[in-house]
């Protein structure tokens, strides 16, 4: 079977996978953790781009009345500020009603327990769901995290005092990279319960995560939370996809989220109405897909997050993880 078939194959096998919906909105296991999250995630960075917090916040409660129950976040984005706008929206009793996930950029015990004491501060909370190591995107930086003295040292005490519940990583730059941590984490007989990355139309077929990546997710029951399914509008830029298509396309792999950035209410309702109208696609749908974007996708120019330094944070601020 060629790549493009097993691609095809496995966005077969997502799409069997087991889901409900509920008033317009998809619903997913994520991994091993039993957790129910709705299938589209709300981004947390884009949060930070209306000039007014307001504008965000309505966001937030816009999308946890339209049924997402899943939160994304990051401590260093927009100084915080995301973290601060999400906390403040989830205030009187919404908390409770969602699925609260942020990241941290620490590569040392000290670094990783203060970033996740500032986000639970921000966020105005008591205890995060998911925490996960952002930007695994160096060979080392795996190593880093199982370092004595490292991250997940202090993840572990956080865990214990009851500050977090699962542990997760990401990354947005080379598969292998993704390939190595699962390889370390194995050494240590450590289980991550997610595992983020880039899964789109232009991925199939350029240094893929769908490809390499995914199906070791699947086997080893770790929540797959898809991101950039438009590429922070790079994808869009080819002329070959929708929107539309794109979050259907993620929708269709074996995600149990896909999280998207929602800056404004139309993208918001966009991305809700992907969900609604969302029917496990064919093979031969899925194929007819990928060749459309085959050509475009082979040189990455759609996908800077993998080929260009633009979206490394902790390259750019070296001080985050220290």
């Amino acid at each position: 079977m060629n790549r493009r078939g097993a691609l095809v194959t496995l966005a077969a096998m997502g799409a069997a996978s087991s889901q409900t919906m509920s008033k317009g909105m998809l619903y997913r296991t994520l991994g091993k953790t039993g957790e129910k999250v709705s299938a589209i995630g709300l981004g947390g960075y884009h949060l930070g781009h209306p000039p007014d917090p307001a504008d965000a916040i309505r966001i937030v409660h816009r999308a946890i009345d339209r049924g997402i129950t899943f939160m994304d976040n990051c401590w260093d984005y927009n100084g915080g500020e995301s973290e601060r706008r999400m906390g403040i929206a989830l205030r009187e009793g919404l908390r409770l009603k969602v699925f609260l996930m942020t990241k941290f950029d620490g590569r040392t015990k000290d670094a990783t327990a203060r970033q996740v004491n500032e986000s639970l501060q921000r966020l105005q909370t008591d205890h995060i769901d998911l925490i996960q190591y952002h930007e695994n995107i160096r060979l080392e930086d795996p190593d880093r995290f199982f370092a004595v003295n490292g991250p997940l040292e202090a993840l572990m005490e956080a865990k214990k005092a009851g500050k977090i519940r699962y542990i997760g990583f990401t990354g947005h730059k080379d598969p292998l990279v993704h390939l190595r941590m699962l390889e370390v984490a194995a050494q240590h007989k450590f289980h991550f319960d997610t595992c983020q990355m880039p899964l789109n139309v232009m991925d199939a077929h350029f240094r893929s995560f769908g490809q390499m990546v995914l199906p070791k997710l699947v086997e080893q029951g770790i929540g797959v939370l898809g991101m950039k399914s438009m590429g922070d509008g790079n994808v869009l830029k080819s002329g070959r996809v929708t929107p539309v298509e794109c979050l259907h396309y993620a929708l269709n792999l074996p995600t149990s989220v896909v999280i998207t950035g929602c800056e404004s209410m139309a993208i918001l309702d966009q991305a809700i109405e992907a969900a609604r109208t969302f029917k496990p696609m064919s093979p031969a749908e899925v194929s007819a897909l990928l060749a459309k974007t085959k050509d475009a996708a082979l040189t990455g120019q759609f996908e800077p997050f993998k080929t260009t330094p633009q979206f490394d944070g902790t390259a750019q601020n070296p001080q985050w993880m220290i």
